[in-house]
């Protein structure tokens, strides 16, 4: 693939966020550019937008324990849904994108921004995405399918939002998060106040975690005139990123009750609020890797909380 080595060389060094070993540097070379547009070299943001979908479907069912065939097949194309579409929102942002990406350390050797990929082979590849995509939709509910449509200009629109506000973190909490309301829709048929306390919990969490990444280019940004809350916050981040966690962890709470999980429940959720204090204490916002690592275990923090639904 064109500039593998040179993003090998500095992936090595820290500066991309590109990972071309692995797995995806074993596949045929005409296909690597394609696993990398979709970021099949890093599934944390898969897990990401996976996680409040499950969320719902937990919620909903009352314990994924107690789960039916139909909500374990739920489950499972949610699953594929989150592999598919984050992979196709992904691609819409480095079509965005590709201009200043080139001018980004960490995104330089992105496929569309290097020139391993064109234009038209990305729209190809895109409509292909979507249109998996829009198949696992049509095997849900019918109001699963109006809010994934209704998810569908969000996504569009995202990459424009770092050129017009401060806030681009915020919208990307509303696309990320959709899932919770989606998620709880395939089980019960209807939106509930549980379902959206949960998303706008999840909205939150976002907020936080996404801020955090934005620490990575906050130079890169300042140097293009990109927007983000990064830079908006600047050193206060910290006190606001706490905020933003102590938000979605309340919110996350408040779902639960609503649901009727019991104190047990409750408790566990003990567990995820910890791990965002210590990702706080932790965290280091003038060092990209610290900033990464952190961002990266947000996974963890979703797992938790989606183990709190078990009970």
């Amino acid at each position: 693939m064109k500039n593998n080595k040179a993003a090998q060389q500095e992936q090595d060094s820290g500066h991309t966020d590109i990972n071309p070993s692995g797995w995806i540097g074993r596949l045929p070379a005409a296909w690597q550019a394609y696993a990398l547009l979709a970021r099949l070299d890093r599934p944390v943001g898969i897990w990401l937008l996976l996680l409040p979908g499950w969320w719902g479907i937990a919620l909903a069912t009352g314990s994924p324990l107690a789960a039916d065939r139909h909500e374990l097949v739920l489950l499972a194309l949610f699953g594929a849904g989150a592999v598919i579409m984050r992979g196709a929102g992904c691609l819409i942002n480095d079509l965005w994108d590709r201009r200043l990406d080139a001018g980004v350390t960490r995104t330089r050797h992105r496929p569309l921004a290097s020139g391993a990929v064109t234009v038209r082979q990305a729209l190809i590849f895109l409509a292909l995405l979507l249109a998996a995509g829009l198949t696992i939709l049509l095997q849900m509910p019918p109001i699963v399918v109006a809010l994934g449509v209704l998810s569908v200009p969000l996504i569009l629109l995202y990459p424009l939002m770092k050129r017009v506000t401060w806030w681009p973190q915020l919208f990307l909490g509303l696309v990320f998060n959709f899932g919770a309301l989606m998620g709880w829709a395939a089980v019960t048929g209807n939106l509930a106040p549980t379902a959206v306390l949960l998303y706008a919990g999840g909205i939150f969490w976002t907020l936080g975690y996404d801020t955090i990444y934005a620490h990575q280019d906050k130079e890169d940004d300042a140097r293009l005139g990109i927007k983000s809350t990064a830079r908006r916050l600047g050193a206060k981040s910290k006190i606001w990123v706490g905020a933003f966690y102590a938000a979605a962890w309340l919110l996350i709470l408040a779902a639960f009750a609503l649901a009727g999980h019991g104190l047990f429940s409750l408790s566990l959720l003990l567990i995820p609020a910890l791990h965002l204090a210590r990702q706080i204490q932790r965290w280091d916002m003038d060092d990209p890797q610290n900033c990464l690592d952190i961002f990266r275990s947000n996974r963890d923090f979703g797992l938790l909380v989606l183990l709190a639904a078990f009970f």
